[in-house]
């Protein structure tokens, strides 16, 4: 089997003329031959200007070098595409598709023997795990880190949860101009990812989880020493990956997506990490199902107090004993047989492992932070293929409620109307927001978490039922019901609604019902997206083959046949 600079060789019709020629332009980068016979370690860089959590990337990958070159490999690192949360529009979910096509067609074009996948900001690791598995080249992600906390006035402030705590603050008239900037001045203050469980930090936990990321890796921080002997360590792993050709279609197994949702519930983690998974599952011929959520939910406690299900930051996580922790108390419900990449199956590393926990971050299986999963998926008339709910973060009073409906029918609609006093609202209501789903808006943005409309902020609502075919970001909170599949622009029951309409929220019963009778919902005429769809480029073909959230949003051509259980 081919391996190195003869892997992959570009076609001229002469595949001896081929690699002569690659050699001969290797060495005017001024390799020696010797450096060239070695096993090639591919470095995806997803550094930018534009991507503040990714600042310190160059450092990491210098690390990286180390390790490859001190195991004897030939570190070659390459760019692609960046995905700085906040920087792009209208969404960063609307390039991750995008962005998981270029590393898989870049790992799979260029000859290396195994890829190191470097990155952190939310929708990079999924579309790193994505294109890797698609490649088929042995891979193991390094991610960014967390950033550390801030302060302001005494009060320590971590992004984003704090961020949109104060947010909330300043709408409901309670804080100033000036105070609500000096709060801006502080949240984000070092380099790397959400300094809470937010999507980035779900992510990152949930790809050591799934084996692809080295153990005790997941959440030190971005500026620590250990960030980057973490990263000197992952160089060494892509050599010994290079040589034992250990694929990740051999490490993401059924049972290793069952382990990582375990995780994800235990750590009260981000309902992004759901639509990330279905769509890394995928690429490998795996099936994620909600109900199959729903059941591991039920008997998987929230070990974890952070933001935004708690109080803790990323890093009293690290300090606390990191991941390791989590899945050391899930011993009984994991599947203990998966293989990771050190090579070791994960019952031998957790069997190796006996780090110190701190018990008031990291709760024991027997006295956990909350009884039962995170995240549940819910069902019924509103949502026949699914919607997910983050209850480690809602007010569990309106986890059994019946409300009136008050729709909105486009983010322009919700930005227009949501604070105008006279918009016809109580705190009773259910808000719900149409066409923001992945046709919709287009690409899903992270609007689920809609705004509790001014004049009942002003009055000291903190919470109410909100509903859409949206997402939400990781960092948020409160009870937020997303993902409603299918979603308005499809096609589902969403676009039908109308205010006024009575819907029932039952989270014990696993429901979402709109209490309308089928034959008037037939009558009614859908509310379609009022934007024209594009006629060209990357957004067309997005439109023409992205998939529902319930199977992860990913393209329909980039999904694997189907393998067994």
């Amino acid at each position: 089997m081919s391996h190195g600079l003869s892997r992959g060789l570009t076609n001229y019709g002469d595949p001896d003329f081929a690699l002569y020629l690659r050699r001969s332009f290797a060495r005017s980068m001024g390799y020696s031959t010797a450096a060239l016979a070695r096993p090639i370690v591919g470095i995806a860089d997803s550094s930018s200007g534009f991507n503040n959590c990714h600042r310190h990337l160059p450092e990491l990958i210098a690390a990286v070098r180390r390790g490859v070159l001190a195991a004897g490999g030939l570190p070659l690192d390459f760019p692609t595409i960046s995905l700085g949360e906040v920087f792009l529009e209208p969404t960063s979910m609307l390039y991750r598709n995008l962005m998981s096509m270029d590393v898989e067609e870049m790992v799979r074009a260029q000859p290396m023997d195994a890829v190191v996948l470097v990155g952190g900001c939310d929708k990079t690791v999924p579309a790193q795990l994505m294109g890797a598995a698609s490649a088929g080249v042995p891979a193991v992600q390094l991610v960014a880190g967390p950033m550390m906390t801030g302060r302001h006035r005494g009060e320590r402030l971590g992004a984003c949860t704090d961020c949109r705590r104060f947010w909330a603050r300043h709408r409901a008239g309670q804080l100033t101009k000036d105070e609500i900037e000096a709060v801006e001045g502080g949240l984000a203050t070092t380099t790397g990812t959400c300094a809470v469980m937010g999507t980035a930090s779900t992510m990152a936990c949930l790809a050591e989880a799934l084996g692809m990321a080295l153990p005790g890796t997941a959440a030190i921080p971005a500026v620590h020493a250990d960030r980057l002997r973490a990263a000197e360590a992952t160089g060494e792993t892509a050599v010994a990956l290079a040589r034992s050709r250990l694929t990740p279609d051999r490490i993401l197994t059924p049972a290793a997506f069952e382990n990582a949702l375990r995780v994800l519930l235990a750590i009260g983690g981000s309902t992004n990490a759901i639509l990330h998974l279905a769509a890394i599952a995928g690429r490998v011929g795996v099936d994620l199902s909600l109900r199959e959520l729903n059941r591991l939910s039920d008997d998987t406690p929230v070990l974890v107090d952070l933001k935004p299900s708690g109080q803790h930051y990323m890093e009293d996580f690290f300090a606390a004993g990191g991941l390791g922790g989590v899945p050391r108390e899930l011993r009984d419900r994991l599947r203990l047989d998966c293989l990771t990449v050190t090579g070791e199956t994960l019952g031998t590393r957790l069997a190796a492992e006996n780090g110190w926990v701190d018990r008031g971050v990291i709760r024991g299986a027997g006295d956990p932070f909350q009884p039962a999963g995170g995240l549940v998926a819910l069902f019924g008339s509103l949502a026949p293929a699914g919607a997910v709910l983050k209850r480690s973060a809602t007010d569990a009073g309106l986890l059994e409620s019946e409300g009136r409906a008050v729709v909105f029918d486009s983010l322009e609609d919700l930005a227009r109307r949501i604070d105008a006093p006279t918009l016809d609202v109580t705190p009773a209501d259910f808000l719900v927001l149409r066409n923001a789903g992945p046709k919709g808006a287009p690409g899903m943005p992270e609007a689920g978490y809609l705004p509790i409309p001014r004049k009942l902020a002003g009055a000291g609502v903190t919470d109410m039922v909100r509903i859409s075919d949206a997402r939400m970001s990781g960092t948020a909170y409160g009870t937020v019901v997303l993902h409603v599949a299918p979603e308005a622009a499809a096609g589902g029951p969403l676009a039908r609604v109308r205010s006024g309409d009575r819907i029932r929220l039952s989270v014990r019963e696993r429901r979402l019902d709109l209490l309308v009778d089928p034959a008037e919902l037939a009558r009614r005429a859908p509310v379609a997206p009022a934007a024209a769809e594009p006629s060209r480029g990357y957004r067309r073909l997005f439109l023409e083959h992205v998939l529902q959230a319930d199977a992860g949003c990913d393209f329909d051509f980039l999904r694997a046949a189907s393998r067994p259980a």
